[in-house]
């Protein structure tokens, strides 16, 4: 079984070893079909984020409907970056671009967050979620990031686990750089367009796991400073 780079690789939530037989999702079966132009006997990529990665190859496909056997295993489940990103929600595009390449630099979970000057006025998990499974699909990671339902600031920071620093994106403050944190699980929080408020930004420096961090000399649009900031805090976790 020939399960070279080209190979379309999907997320399946189900266990994986050899021999086992894959329902495809219908949403996977078209893509498989439809777009790729794939048919049986046509290898895949399978990960689940728990078993690493597997060759299978399509036993049955027709329009939503598809079969997939498991052969060999390819890798096995690494390590990753444990480096969450929580962000003010943006119009739709920016925040799709926001989970996308959030998912790319390796964040392990995505935590929408509202805050004072939050524009958005819903948030669509589902779509979130989809853009993360096609992101990480893409990217080659094994893992997809958690998705997480929107909470208030004052919740989030109420809820912080011990031990996780939050590295807060704070620009026009004077901030050092995003601090290294060589094997430490973290966060980073970015505001919405208008920034924090002064209340906000008293809460955050009431809690002594929040450091605040300039992300360089430039004023940043929001979507920017969480791509640029999740790189620079996944590099300075070692991930």
């Amino acid at each position: 079984m020939d399960a070279s780079i080209t190979s379309p690789r999907l997320f399946v939530a189900v266990p994986l070893h050899a021999g086992a037989t894959v329902a495809a999702s219908p949403a996977q079966a078209h893509h498989l079909g439809t777009v790729l132009r794939r048919g049986e006997g046509d290898v895949v990529r399978l990960f689940n984020g728990e078993d690493g990665e597997w060759a299978a190859r399509i036993a049955g496909l027709r329009r939503d409907r598809c079969m997939l056997e498991v052969g060999a295993g390819l890798r096995g489940q690494a390590p990753e970056a444990d480096v969450w990103l929580a962000f003010a929600p943006l119009k739709r595009d920016a925040t799709d671009l926001v989970a996308e390449k959030a998912t790319e630099l390796g964040a392990a979970a995505l935590l929408p967050v509202i805050t004072e000057r939050t524009v958005a006025a819903r948030v669509n998990l589902d779509r979130m979620a989809a853009i993360a499974t096609a992101a990480a699909e893409q990217c080659e990671r094994l893992t997809v990031p958690r998705v997480a339902a929107p909470v208030s600031l004052p919740a989030l920071l109420a809820g912080w686990p011990a031990g996780r620093v939050l590295v807060a994106a704070l620009e026009r403050r004077g901030a050092p750089p995003v601090p290294v944190l060589t094997g430490r699980p973290a966060g980073l929080l970015v505001g919405p367009e208008g920034g924090f408020t002064d209340a906000e930004l008293d809460l955050l420096g009431r809690h002594p796991f929040v450091v605040a961090a300039g992300l360089g000399p430039r004023i940043l649009r929001a979507e920017t400073a969480a791509i640029v900031g999740m790189a620079q805090l996944v590099a300075s976790t070692g991930g």
